[in-house]
């Protein structure tokens, strides 16, 4: 897709790509602000080659003004999902508990897989399943 977006901008020319920069420039943006992971570094760098070309093809200036503005897109939506999220945390407490308890089970099989990988002799203690005691009618 990054480079169907580098050939469109270079066939349409310097004038009829302007009004379609915002729009080129926000999945180029979000590829090099992204930071999960598993990023792929070739995706990164032809973000960046594209980026460079239209740097060239439409001028300092105007491309300036456009990646001002995704960038300004990308932080409003940003702190919007912040505030969302805090908002549902008070006025849904029980999803807010399941999620952090959710997001605390995730931390913790992770801290067991690092141990694991690291010392592969070690076994890390492992949550006996409770489901058979919970069915049981134990007073």
């Amino acid at each position: 897709i990054f480079k169907f977006l580098g050939a469109i901008s270079v066939d349409l020319g310097n004038e009829r790509i302007k009004p379609y920069l915002p729009t080129i420039l926000t999945p180029l943006y979000r590829e090099l602000n992204s930071n999960y992971a598993e990023q792929d570094p070739t995706l990164k760098n032809l973000s960046q080659e594209i980026i460079e070309l239209l740097k060239k093809l439409v001028g300092l200036e105007a491309f300036s003004l456009a990646f001002s503005s995704v960038q300004k897109q990308a932080n409003q939506k940003r702190a919007m999902r912040k505030k969302q999220r805090a908002l549902q945390t008070v006025a849904n407490p029980d999803i807010a508990a399941r999620r952090k308890l959710k997001r605390h089970k995730n931390k913790a099989e992770t801290r067991k897989r690092k141990i694991e990988s690291l010392r592969p002799m070690h076994q890390a203690k492992r949550h006996r399943s409770h489901s058979l005691k919970d069915l049981a009618m134990v007073e």
